[in-house]
């Protein structure tokens, strides 16, 4: 049996990875900060589908959360077959109403545990010759739109030139963008989503389907819904200075209420 592990496993698209996975077969590792949740995560699965789910209490806004989700991931003897850098979060507000440490911290979520993690883990999976990572993105890392949405194109970015230089050693690595998806997100960050129309939300179960078949299928990036992929198609037509009040625009309409 194969074993998976998940940052911020414990709700939202993270929750929906470990139900799929757990479904298939594989052994889970469950890592988010809540030691409570991922206990009741790792009852449920393993009494639903018989499969082993260790869990790994971890804030990845720290040093030492990410170096123990490191350690774990370099383990030779339990080896790790799929890491799924799920752990995020949002920050209400414009660039400077957000603190310098919230800002800060998203960065050490979004951009340096997802290189730490990754790195770690395809290190380990290079050598057994077999492996793949999942970085969730966001529809966001394709327009202008302060800190997340930058922090998110660094992940593609990211993933897409790391994908490139492991070409042919066995792993693959591809960046998730999904666009609003029913999660604690917003809620935790003190965002309203009243406003945002019902044909843009996603279904977490869904869209990890979609996700993994795309990894399967060895693609790089996945934007997994129809109306999303026509979307960033207008997007990418889009001249980039008229793509920034849109963006500035929407994020008003659709964003932190």
């Amino acid at each position: 049996m194969t074993t998976a592990l998940i940052t911020g496993s414990t709700a939202g698209i993270g929750a929906a990875f470990a139900r799929k996975l757990a479904a298939q077969g594989h052994n889970l590792v469950l890592v988010a900060r809540d030691t409570k949740r991922l206990g009741e995560q790792a009852t449920e699965l393993h009494d639903r589908h018989g499969i082993e789910a260790e869990v790994l209490a971890a804030d990845l806004a720290t040093e030492a959360g990410i170096a123990a989700v490191e350690k774990r991931l370099g383990d030779r003897t339990h080896p790790v077959d799929l890491l799924v850098n799920n752990a995020g979060f949002g920050n209400k507000g414009r660039y400077l109403e957000v603190s310098m440490a919230d800002e800060l911290t998203m960065l050490k979520v979004h951009v340096e545990a997802v290189l730490r993690l990754t790195s770690a883990a395809s290190e380990s999976m290079r050598s057994r010759g077999r492996g793949g990572v999942i970085n969730v993105a966001s529809v966001a890392a394709f327009v202008p739109r302060g800190t997340y949405g930058a922090s998110k194109a660094w992940v593609v970015q990211f993933t897409q030139g790391a994908a490139r230089d492991m070409a042919g050693s066995g792993v693959r690595l591809m960046a998730l963008c999904p666009g609003f998806v029913r999660t604690e997100f917003h809620q935790r960050a003190g965002m309203g989503t009243d406003n945002i129309p019902g044909w843009m939300w996603l279904d977490a179960d869904k869209l990890v389907a979609a996700a993994l078949a795309d990894l399967a299928r060895g693609k790089t990036v996945s934007i997994p819904d129809p109306r999303y992929k026509a979307l960033m198609g207008v997007v990418k037509l889009t001249p980039r200075g008229l793509l920034g009040g849109v963006s500035s625009r929407t994020g008003r309409k659709y964003g932190p209420q």
